[in-house]
């Protein structure tokens, strides 16, 4: 695994975890990779530091900046729970129903794997990867 801090167009900073860089790129090319606050694919990877020892208020900070995320993104994943349909495994079958029969109908949130998800987009499905926190860990 790997992190990367990425960047948006927009300005949001953010990183995220990939199984490698070639995995990286790959996503990037096939524009799978997005912004957590506007959803853009104008994303790149931004200057890294490397990661060093540092100091109890530094880690601190990166603690709380890590609760603040995790609790953000628990509040999104309520809103998701709240607010569309769980179709579980089906996603992507889902997915091209609603796309191709055009028919109104509630979000839908499920699981699909990263070549699901291509197949979609090569299709001209927009879907939207997001980190799925779990919450019942601390």
């Amino acid at each position: 695994m790997i992190k990367y801090d990425l960047i948006c167009k927009c300005g949001c900073a953010f990183e995220s975890w990939f199984s490698s860089s070639v995995e990286f790129e790959k996503l990037i090319r096939k524009k799978l990779i997005t912004c957590i606050a506007c959803n853009s694919i104008s994303v790149k990877k931004s200057i890294m530091a490397p990661n060093l020892s540092s100091k109890t208020k530094k880690n601190y900070r990166a603690n709380k900046n890590a609760k603040d995320i995790r609790k953000k993104l628990i509040e999104f994943r309520n809103f998701v729970e709240k607010n569309c349909k769980y179709v579980g495994d089906r996603f992507t079958e889902e997915a091209r129903r609603i796309y191709y029969d055009k028919k109104s109908t509630k979000s839908i949130y499920g699981k699909a794997s990263p070549e699901e998800t291509a197949e979609l987009a090569d299709e001209g499905i927009e879907v939207s990867t997001i980190p799925w926190i779990d919450k019942s860990e601390n």
